[in-house]
């Protein structure tokens, strides 16, 4: 019985540390987060869903600022204009 409970107090810290360290390392390399950190020239200004799958999404590019349609199928770009 002890053998047991010695078992027990020893390996429900390992476990919640693999835990805590696993939940970490999800956090930290995240795609998103991965993606937010090499783009420099890209940023998101807004978006604005239209429908249950339908977003209309206005992205800043060097510069320029873009409308896109996001929808399930893909992206579609509809006007581009140079931001001033």
């Amino acid at each position: 019985m002890t053998f047991y409970i010695l078992k027990l107090v020893i390996m429900l810290p390992i476990i919640a540390l693999l835990i805590y360290g696993s939940l970490w390392l999800y956090r930290k390399y995240q795609p998103q987060n991965m993606m937010r950190q090499n783009s420099n020239s890209l940023n998101v200004v807004e978006v604005m869903p239209i429908g249950v799958n339908n977003k209309l999404a206005v992205v800043d590019f060097e510069g320029r600022k873009i409308l896109l349609s996001v929808t399930r199928n893909g992206v579609a770009k509809i006007d581009a204009k140079n931001a001033d």
